[in-house]
Parts: C-alpha cells; sequence; structure tokens
C-alpha cells in the first residue's frame, strides 16, 4: 500500500470524514470531491480506485485496497 494511500486516509479521519452506519457499513468522505462520499462494507468500497484496483495490479498479489478502506480501519481503532 503506498504511503500516499495511508496519508489519505489518515486526513478523512482527522477530518470526521467517516460515519459509522452499521457494524460493517461505513460511509466516507470523498478525499478530493467534497459533495461525494462513498459506502464501504467489510473490505470493499464502491470508489473507482477500489473498482479499477486489479487492472492496475493484475497478477501481483495484492488484495484490492483504497484509502476509504484504510481510513475506515484507523477510524475502528481509534
Amino acid at each position: 500500500m503506498s504511503a500516499n494511500t495511508i496519508r489519505k486516509a489518515k486526513k478523512l479521519v482527522e477530518s470526521e470524514g467517516v460515519a459509522k452506519i452499521d457494524d460493517e457499513l461505513y460511509q466516507v468522505k470523498s478525499s478530493t470531491d467534497p459533495s461525494k462520499s462513498y459506502m464501504v462494507e467489510k473490505d470493499s468500497c464502491e470508489c473507482l480506485g477500489f473498482k479499477n484496483f486489479y487492472k492496475f495490479h493484475h497478477g501481483k498479489g495484492l488484495k484490492a485496497n483504497c484509502s476509504h478502506i484504510e481510513a475506515v480501519r484507523i477510524f475502528k481503532k481509534e
């Protein structure tokens, strides 16, 4: 995971951009467009970065990730 992803995730948590909806469902604001937010459920996000992850990292053995999923992980630890 890139340092940029972690930096954006921390910023989302610090700016109160993560809201818990249910036990496994969170709403996370976009880090680039304040009018948008994405639903994160377990280890899945509806953002384009998550959806395109395998297109860019195919065959590298990486698990799909994005700053929104990382923000939820950080939020849960706090």
